[in-house]
Formats: structure tokens, C-alpha cells, sequence
């Protein structure tokens, strides 16, 4: 199986992980009567399934993007010392369209 394939599944079980503990504490906590709403309801465990779902793609997709992110080659270290600039830098000159009207 390729690398990337294997810490996208990495990915999608920590998402998956995260998704149910934060649905818990939502539901826990009580947040905006979300645990009333659901009790209270018929069809209270779609609304879990969704959120439990909809949170794992995006807790998913955030993983996946740092464990990308993580994997970057970074350039090796320089010396320490700065370019050098092939001599002195002078600033560039902006010029700026300015109305001549006098304001009041």
C-alpha cells in the first residue's frame, strides 16, 4: 500500500476519533439544547450519525493536511549569513496619483 494511502487512513481513524469525542462533549455539555433536541426527537440518532460524520471530514482533513504539511523538505541550513545582495539596495520609488481638490 503507498505511503500517502496508509496516513490517509491514519488520517480518517484519528478524525474519526476526534469526531466522536467531540460530538460526546457537545452532547455531554449540553451545548445550544443539542442533547434535548436529540433525546426529545425520533430520529435523534441521525442527527448524531451527521454530526459524527460532518465532524470527521473535517477533523480528517485537517490531519491529513498537517501530516502533509509535516512531511515537507524543508532547504537545508545556510551558513548563517545573510545573501549577499551584489551591492547596496536602494528603495523604489512609488508614486502615488493624488486628486489636487482641496477638501473642506
Amino acid at each position: 500500500m503507498p505511503k500517502m494511502v496508509r496516513v490517509y487512513i491514519r488520517s480518517v481513524l484519528i478524525g474519526v476519533a476526534l469526531s466522536c469525542c467531540f460530538v460526546a462533549a457537545l452532547l455531554a455539555l449540553d451545548v445550544a439544547h443539542l442533547r434535548h433536541l436529540i433525546l426529545n426527537s425520533s430520529v435523534g440518532w441521525l442527527a448524531v450519525i451527521m454530526m459524527i460524520v460532518f465532524n470527521t471530514i473535517v477533523f480528517a482533513g485537517v490531519q491529513f493536511a498537517i501530516a502533509v504539511m509535516a512531511e515537507a523538505e524543508t532547504p537545508p541550513p545556510s551558513s548563517g549569513r545573510r545573501a549577499w545582495t551584489g551591492g547596496r539596495l536602494k528603495p523604489a520609488v512609488a508614486v502615488s496619483p493624488a486628486s489636487k481638490r482641496r477638501r473642506d
